[in-house]
């Protein structure tokens, strides 16, 4: 019961692909011709779908989402500097307080 059961794989699953065969093939000598006409410039196609328009009720959408991105992206920064700000603070006092535990322990002796 408590034995674990390791599974037997008779055959592989999955696809399995067989083996690539490799054919010599025979060079060709390429005898030089003479260059090609240039080939005549045809007009530029028109493109299928049409050019991006922005009403200006999108503009302000687009304008007020941007905002809120800046805003929400600099509440974050702002946030984080502070944490490390009190972080910094509170070890600076931790080492202050050790510092004079340590300097009042010499004074008693």
């Amino acid at each position: 019961m408590f034995r674990p059961k390791v599974p037997t794989m008779p055959q592989p699953t999955g696809l399995v692909t067989p083996p690539a065969v490799v054919e010599p093939t025979a060079v060709i000598q390429h005898t030089p011709q003479a260059p090609a006409p240039a080939p005549v410039v045809a007009p530029a196609p028109v493109p299928a779908r049409p050019t991006v328009q922005l009403t200006p009720g999108a503009v302000v959408a687009l304008v007020g989402s941007g905002t809120a991105v800046v805003l929400v992206v600099g509440a974050v920064l702002v946030s984080m500097l502070l944490a490390v700000a009190i972080t910094a603070a509170s070890v600076a006092v931790c080492a202050l307080v050790v510092r004079s535990l340590i300097a009042s322990e010499g004074k008693r002796r």
